[in-house]
């Protein structure tokens, strides 16, 4: 990690002690209550409770009907082709009928081998220009973020507004990669999203099909109550070139885009439990096509309010 020196006023040093805490989450950080949560003004209708994990069935329904996806392993072909052929089916059907989405982002990382707590957030996104509106509801309730990419999808800035006493800082603006911002954060801002996850997706099975030692299983599945195709994706043997023992990934059947996906480490016992190392699951998705600038203006009275 780079240093830099810098001389400030000491109300510059104050702002920037408190500004160190932001976005971050420590590891005796804990979930406030979600119960009798409320969505700001211009936030669409729940349709799950937040107090609960989403909802994975626990028994595999059989599929009465064609498979909403081609998973047919091909002669000769990577157990995993089948499962990359429709990541990228899926990422061209969402650049072509999904220009942006509103849903409740639920997510947890491991930073530093830590576990985190999870982060629950309501979140607007818009693919061009990439932009992104984050609404915290635990565990720091009302904290906001602002990200818009620059003409030529070059970095912009980060403008965020923490909750609690704190709000009075005001909305400051950070490097979205700097280390402010990234406290307590895998990966920024800009790669947050459906579609971020799904190119992700793409760059990890497109570097696994290189080797074996990969099995994969497909099974029909519900979220919430919506189907969805859930993958598994699992590497027995660890080795330097996989980075997971076990991947989950869950393809909305009426989307056709990733709504979770779940990665877990290699045990430390053979038969041990698997420990998560990063989870993202995108609830009540809503498709979308009139987001404008305005959507990501932190001058915009329905943000930061």
């Amino acid at each position: 990690m780079r240093r830099t020196s810098l001389i400030v006023s000491p109300a510059a040093v104050a702002l920037l002690v408190v500004a160190a805490n932001f976005l971050s989450q420590g590891s005796s950080a804990q979930a406030e209550p979600v119960s009798g949560l409320t969505q700001p003004i211009f936030r669409v209708a729940l349709e799950e409770p937040l107090g609960t994990a989403p909802k994975v069935a626990t028994r595999i329904a059989v599929a009465s009907a064609p498979l909403p996806f081609d998973l047919t392993q091909r002669a000769g072909e990577h157990p995993l082709m089948p499962a990359l052929r429709m990541a990228k089916e899926s990422l061209q059907h969402l650049d072509a009928n999904i220009p942006g989405y509103s849903a409740i982002l639920r997510k947890q990382e491991r930073i530093d081998g830590e576990l985190m707590g999870e982060e629950i957030a309501f979140v607007k996104v818009r693919h061009n220009p990439f932009s992104v509106h984050m609404y915290f509801l635990s565990p720091c309730k009302g904290r906001e973020c602002l990200y818009k990419d620059l003409p030529g999808g070059l970095k912009g800035k980060l403008v965020a507004r923490d909750c609690g006493w704190k709000r009075r800082i005001g909305a400051i603006e950070l490097d979205p990669e700097g280390t402010l911002a990234m406290k307590g954060q895998k990966y920024p801002i800009m790669k947050l999203g459906i579609r971020g996850l799904t190119t992700e997706l793409i760059d990890v099975a497109t570097n696994d099909v290189n080797f074996s030692e990969c099995e994969v299983q497909t099974f029909q599945n519900k979220i919430n109550k919506r189907p969805v195709t859930q993958l598994v994706v699992t590497h027995p043997t660890e080795r330097r070139n996989f980075r997971f023992y076990k991947a989950e990934v869950f393809i909305d059947n009426e989307l056709r885009v990733p709504i979770r996906y779940a990665a877990y480490k290699w045990p430390k016992t053979p038969g041990g439990p698997a420990p998560l190392e990063e989870s993202y699951t995108y609830l009540n998705v809503k498709v979308l096509d009139n987001l404008t600038d305005a959507d990501f203006d932190k001058s915009n009275p329905k943000i930061f309010k």
